[in-house]
């Protein structure tokens, strides 16, 4: 499992931007500007409700419209496995 977590954060580091809707802490946190704190704020509100869009990060604390105008073009937003699961 570590192996796999470990092959995730290398290709989302490698091939661009990491999805806020799956994307592990650590993955959230190999984006510059994203520490700790960040991260969990992220993974707390798409617990409530999945991301819709990118622009979505400016409701979660900790991202101002700077922050977000910064980090956006890291980020991207693709459904979950499970809710793509949960629509068949």
């Amino acid at each position: 499992m570590k192996v796999l977590a470990m092959w995730l954060f290398i290709a989302s580091w490698l091939f661009g931007a990491v999805n806020l809707n799956t994307a592990s802490k650590e993955e959230l946190m190999s984006v510059k500007g994203v520490g700790e704190a960040k991260a969990q704020a992220i993974i707390d509100y798409r617990s409530k409700k999945p991301f819709q869009s990118v622009e979505e990060l400016g409701n979660v604390k900790g991202f101002g419209s700077k922050t977000l105008d910064k980090l956006k073009k890291e980020f991207v937003v693709e459904e979950s496995l499970e809710a793509k699961q949960q629509k068949k």
